[in-house]
């Protein structure tokens, strides 16, 4: 009995089509390709595969300076700042939310411009000035941004709040009297599930405001 044949005139059981690479053919050669290095004892190439592990026990000894105060530390390469912030240092304003770049819940800023604590290593963060959100607290005075998110009841459920100060504050250090278009740029990375939107932008205003007369 005859094998079915596609349209193409190709075998239905996983052949070659003219040259085309079946996925059953192309596996089977990766197979044969990986077993022909492991029989060919290069030193380089075994060197080259284990240098690309990294060993999760090992530490490195890194200085931070966060809010002004230097904070000496063993972490592991791999650690994100955002880690060691809240767990190792705990600085817990600073929120984990979906660590992967996406909601900027755990916005600080790093040599005054807004970063994504999880999406930076720790040791990228040697040598930098990083601010957080306790960092623009004065004793227990809130700061001119956070100031204006209180007044402006720029919040619902508050957890995004502290990534979204971080954003305004970023953008007022740059930008001391920014138009609407650029606060609404300056916290795009940051999100609000709750869309208290409207009343995030009448803080930036506000936190503008009160920085221009002199509250820090």
């Amino acid at each position: 009995m005859s094998e079915d044949r596609d349209e193409k005139g190709c075998g239905g059981r996983g052949e070659e089509c003219g040259r085309g690479m079946t996925r059953r053919n192309f596996l089977a050669s990766l197979g044969v390709g990986a077993i022909a290095i492991a029989a060919s004892g290069n030193p380089a190439a075994e060197k080259e595969a284990s240098a690309a592990v990294i060993k999760s026990g090992e530490a490195l000894e890194i200085n931070l300076q966060i809010n002004g105060h230097a904070h000496r530390l063993l972490v592991e390469p791999r650690w994100s700042l955002l880690h060691v912030l809240r767990e190792e240092l705990g600085f817990t304003g600073t929120k984990e939310g979906c660590e992967r770049g996406e909601c900027g819940a755990c916005t600080v800023l790093i040599d005054n411009i807004p970063r994504y604590a999880c999406m930076t290593l720790a040791v990228e963060a040697e040598g930098k000035e990083i601010t957080t959100l306790e960092g623009l607290m004065h004793g227990e005075k809130l700061g001119a941004v956070q100031q204006a998110f209180v007044e402006h009841d720029a919040l619902q459920c508050g957890y995004c709040t502290p990534g979204q100060i971080m954003a305004v504050e970023g953008l007022l250090r740059k930008k001391p009297d920014p138009s609407l278009d650029e606060i609404r740029t300056g916290v795009s990375g940051n999100l609000c599930r709750c869309g208290a939107y409207v009343n995030i932008f009448k803080a930036a205003k506000k936190a503008g405001q009160l920085k221009r007369g002199g509250v820090l």
